[in-house]
């Protein structure tokens, strides 16, 4: 924000307001100009990265999976992944086909370019939203103040369904506190719901906290974050979160293609802060009556193994996977690994 006064007409000769004014036009023309290249750029990029996926597709990396009930105890079964096998997917007998993908913060639908393709190739209906202030969603992040209205996208959708349809839907990181307020208002709508190294929070918990050995306590980190936005000026409080581009490849892309990591310096965009700092109100009516799963990765950076590990022990879901070699977007770094989890799971009664 600059100062009123600039935006006053200064006193002098006659056709100097005209000369500001013209000055003016042409600042608008350059900044249309940097966001039509940078459209551009992301564009190219996502055409790059789509190429070189589909002239690659191979098995990528071990990947061993656990299944546990929603007790203490937990029981391993045969393993049908981790040596590449999978058994053939069958949709006849499926609840539904529908899959709904729910981003983490910063991204958008564009994250799951991989996960569309791989999912809509055995026949499946995969979705990818883009929630308030993310992807190509209009709204000024630093606007969006309420989980409430962060989720309304996904929410919206649920609405729009069908008494009688049901979908799963798969949430990555911060989109875990998006799908359990979902799960809290639609329960009867969806089938499962994954949580992919994401924010499976308590009642009364705030996603932040799940985040707090990373980035601190909360209280710590809005005063001394510098990775805090002040979208309302210095003087009121923060209204985002945005990493720097090293400190975004270092959590969560350390195992990620370099084309992926170009294409997320180029799309990411700054965090709604209010959202993540909102405690989330879970009953057993709704939110207990679902069906949740976790897939864990073991080589994240932004949510280590042992925090999701405390996760999935706080909040047992019905069935723990794991991806070894993942970072924390195995959309980008282990694709087809995490397209098998997710058929295995579409086919679970």
């Amino acid at each position: 924000m600059g100062n009123a006064f600039d935006c006053m007409p200064k006193k002098g000769p006659a056709g100097g307001i005209r000369s500001r004014s013209k000055q003016s036009s042409k600042s608008r023309s350059q900044r249309k100009m940097a966001a039509s290249e940078e459209e551009l750029l992301h564009r190219q990029a996502l055409a790059v990265a789509i190429q070189q996926h589909q002239l690659s597709q191979r098995f990528e990396g071990s990947m061993s999976r656990r299944i546990g009930s929603t007790s203490s105890r937990r029981r391993d079964l045969p393993d049908s992944i981790a040596n590449g096998k999978l058994h053939p997917v069958s949709l006849e007998n499926l609840e539904t086909k529908k899959i709904i993908l729910v981003h983490g913060e910063g991204f958008g639908a564009w994250c799951w370019y991989k996960t569309l393709s791989l999912l809509e190739e055995v026949g499946l209906i995969p979705i990818a939203l883009d929630l308030k202030g993310s992807g190509i969603d209009l709204t000024d992040p630093n606007s969006v103040t309420t989980l409430e209205n962060y989720s309304k996208p996904l929410t919206d959708y649920l609405h729009s369904l069908p008494d009688d349809e049901k979908v799963i839907l798969v949430g990555h990181s911060f989109g875990g506190a998006s799908v359990s307020y979902a799960l809290e208002c639609y329960p009867k709508k969806i089938s499962k719901a994954v949580f992919l190294s994401a924010t499976m929070v308590l009642d009364g918990q705030k996603p932040f906290d799940v985040f707090s050995d990373k980035l601190s306590s909360a209280e710590v980190f809005l005063k001394e974050s510098q990775f805090l936005v002040y979208g309302n000026g210095r003087d009121k409080p923060p209204t985002g979160l945005m990493f720097d581009k090293q400190q975004i490849k270092g959590l969560y892309f350390n195992q990620s293609p370099s084309k992926d990591i170009a294409l997320a310096a180029v799309s990411m965009r700054p965090i709604p802060l209010a959202p993540i700092m909102e405690k989330l109100s879970l009953t057993p009516e709704n939110y207990g009556t679902a069906k949740r799963f976790f897939i864990q990765t073991l080589d994240d950076h932004m949510l280590s193994p042992d925090v999701q590990e405390k996760l999935v022990r706080d909040n047992p879901p019905h069935g723990i996977y794991k991806i070894k070699g993942s970072d924390h977007c195995p959309f980008f770094s282990r694709p087809q690994a995490l397209n098998k989890i997710l058929l295995e799971i579409a086919q679970l009664p």
